[in-house]
């Protein structure tokens, strides 16, 4: 699989997520599609857990990292 962003590799997966919930694909291509939307979550997974740790090493206070988790739903 060639070297993909973060977007693009998240498009596809909503592609193939599309694809296989419409039901219109035989066994074998459905187990490829679904092969296909693994790696490319495993992917976005290491995505996102590099950019945490980026995020982490910007939250540098006072000499030492202080990991602060990160609230989606605002108060």
């Amino acid at each position: 699989m060639a070297k993909k962003s973060f977007e693009s590799s998240l498009n596809t997966l909503e592609e193939i997520t599309r694809a296989l919930e419409g039901g219109e694909l035989s066994l074998d291509e459905s187990l490829k599609k679904f092969d296909e939307g693994i790696k490319l979550a495993e992917l976005c997974n290491k995505k996102l857990d590099e950019a945490q740790a980026k995020i982490d090493i910007l939250l540098n206070k006072n000499d030492s990292i202080i990991a602060e988790p990160f609230n989606s739903q605002r108060d």
